[in-house]
Formats: structure tokens, C-alpha cells, sequence
């Protein structure tokens, strides 16, 4: 696997470039950088500068998810597998989301209200349209990050302190939580930001990404049980870390049990592969989504993770449609 992706086409400055087509001309590029890690933490390919620092945003929230497992909580408050796989999500906000994040809270003896996410319509457009035509309003449990806040709560519940503030950085959950990222990315704890639901986000280098989505396939990692039932949930719901028709959720389905992808905000992409123990990092650098998903495609495909003829052949080169339905072009790698 050594070295896989260098066959990949690049620009001079040896990012990746996504191309947006409106056939027949090249009507936008994206900038992709990619890191790729082994077990040990040594970078065995990449594109571009492996070494840039980046926020993580949403892509980390599966190693947001240890402590849960590691200090007991989940156990304590009977996870299931798609409860636990929310608490790792973006989720779409359709009703099985809702209910499930909905279902969890009550368990905890919280509801809604004790969700510090903020208010958000659903990510999924037709939940959206329902919520509104039902005279709905944006509401915390909607919030794609709804499931993660869920999981905080949990694990403050089990700590037995405070539940309000949970998203402050010198809160415990989050000190837990800052130090399990930190611990599985091989870096420091320093000046943290905010990320869009409140809570803390660690910055750090691609390559530092990449080595916390290989830790979480390495057997001999300090984490690697929670780590283990956090990939058992995901390939057993991998529904409820995105949603109907998300590119998660069918990269998730593809993968199975021999990993899992997890998309965050700005364009970035995480993934683990336990062939090899690889992990992945990217991001589109104008921070495009539709940039990040092509490129994830096109890194599992080349490192033989996803067979791309068959259901998953759409992801590869997505079609650009107007407002007619009709195909005007088309989202893809660029060739040299």
C-alpha cells in the first residue's frame, strides 16, 4: 500500500485539483491536501503539504466519542449500537435521528433543553420542508451535532458534575475529551477554538489527523476497545452518523466492518481502514464539501478500499444538474 495514491493526478504544487465542469469547460477548481499514515504514524503518501494546520471540525467526533466508552458511561446509561453511532454523527435531522437522540436524553433525565448545540432545521431537505410546514422552529435536537451534545451529556452524567457549561473548555467532560483527541493524534492540548455547536475543536497538522483515524484501527493503541466498539457501531448503523443518500453513510455501508469515514465541516475528510491500519486525512482548501467528497472517493479507490463500478459509481465523477433536473456537467479529478 506503500505510496498507493502518488498515481493520483495533481497540480504542480502537488495538491490535488477538483475540477467543476460545466460541459464543456472547466468552470471551478478546489485544492485538495491529503495525508495518509500508517500505524506508526509515518506518512506513506500524500499531496500536498501533510503538515498543514487545520481545524478538524466535525471529522473528529468519532475520537470525541472515547471517553463515553472508556470511563464506562456508555455502559452505565446502555448504549445501543445506533446510539452510540450518533453520538459520533452529522446527522441529517430526519425523524429516526430526532427520535433516537430524543430517546437517549430522556434516559439521562435531560431533555432538549439541556442541549447547549444551538438551534438548527434539519440538514435533510425534506425534514427541513416538514418541520416548517408543520410550523416547526430550528431546535437544538435538529442540530446535525445534536447526537455528540447527547453523548457529552452522558458522559457528565456518569462523572457526576455539572451538566450546564458541558461545551466550556476547562469543563471535565471536555478536558476528557480534548485529551483523548489529543492523546490519539499524538499532539498537545494548547489553545483550543470553537467549532459551530459550542464546543471545543483542537487544531493540528494533516498528518496528525490522519494518525488519530490509524489509531483508531491499531489493535495496540491505548484506546483501541473503545476505539473498536466505536467502528462496531458505525458498521452497524452507519444511518446515524449522516442520513439518507449522504455520502457517510454509503462510504459507511460500502466499508462495513474494514472501516468508516467521517466528514466535518469545511471541507475535510477523516477515514480509517483497518487493512494496514491506515488513516486518512484531507481537505478541500477553500473548504468545498463537494471538492472533499470527490476526493475521498478517489483516495479509497485507489487504495483498493471501495469497489466503485457498481453502487458507488455516482460518488466518483458527480453529475451538476440545474434547476430542471437536467445534467449541465459534472464534479471530478482533474487530469494533468
Amino acid at each position: 500500500m506503500d505510496g498507493a495514491i502518488t498515481a493520483l493526478p495533481s497540480s504542480s504544487d502537488d495538491d490535488l485539483v477538483v475540477e467543476v465542469m460545466r460541459h464543456p469547460v472547466v468552470e471551478s477548481r478546489h485544492r485538495v491536501v491529503v495525508a495518509v499514515v500508517d500505524g506508526s504514524g509515518e506518512l506513506i503518501a500524500s499531496h500536498g503539504n501533510p503538515d498543514l494546520v487545520i481545524p478538524p471540525r466535525s471529522a473528529v467526533k468519532s475520537l470525541q466519542a472515547l471517553p463515553l466508552i472508556a470511563t464506562g458511561a456508555a455502559d452505565a446509561f446502555d448504549f445501543s449500537p445506533a446510539e452510540l453511532a450518533v453520538a459520533c454523527a452529522s446527522h441529517s435531522g430526519e425523524p429516526g435521528h430526532l427520535e433516537t437522540v430524543a430517546a437517549l436524553l430522556g434516559r439521562l433525565g435531560l431533555d432538549e433543553s439541556d442541549l447547549e448545540c444551538g438551534a438548527s432545521l434539519p440538514l435533510d431537505e425534506r425534514a427541513s420542508e416538514a418541520f416548517l410546514a408543520a410550523g416547526d422552529r430550528p431546535r437544538p435536537l435538529a442540530h446535525n451535532c445534536s447526537g455528540k451534545h447527547a453523548g457529552f451529556l452522558a458522559l457528565a452524567r456518569h462523572l457526576g458534575v455539572e451538566t450546564r457549561g458541558y461545551v466550556e473548555p476547562d469543563h471535565p467532560v471536555q478536558q476528557r475529551v480534548l485529551d483523548a483527541v489529543a492523546g490519539a493524534c499524538g499532539v498537545d492540548v494548547g489553545e483550543v477554538g470553537i467549532d459551530g455547536c459550542g464546543a471545543p475543536v483542537l487544531s493540528m497538522p494533516l498528518r496528525a489527523l490522519a494518525a488519530g483515524f490509524a489509531s483508531m484501527v491499531d489493535p495496540a493503541s491505548r484506546h483501541a476497545e473503545p476505539a473498536r466498539r466505536v467502528r462496531a457501531a458505525i458498521a452497524a448503523e452507519p444511518w446515524f452518523v449522516a442520513g439518507t443518500a449522504r455520502v457517510d453513510t454509503r462510504l459507511g455501508a460500502a466499508l462495513g466492518d474494514r472501516g468508516y469515514v467521517k466528514t466535518g465541516a469545511e471541507g475535510v475528510y477523516g477515514a480509517a481502514l483497518v487493512d494496514g491500519g491506515v488513516g486518512i486525512a484531507l481537505k478541500a482548501l477553500d473548504g468545498a464539501k463537494r471538492a472533499a467528497e470527490v476526493a475521498i472517493v478517489e483516495v479509497l479507490r485507489h487504495l483498493d478500499a471501495i469497489d466503485v463500478t457498481g453502487d458507488l459509481a455516482d460518488l466518483v465523477s458527480p453529475v451538476v444538474e440545474n434547476a430542471a433536473g437536467q445534467t449541465v456537467g459534472e464534479i471530478r479529478l482533474a487530469t494533468r
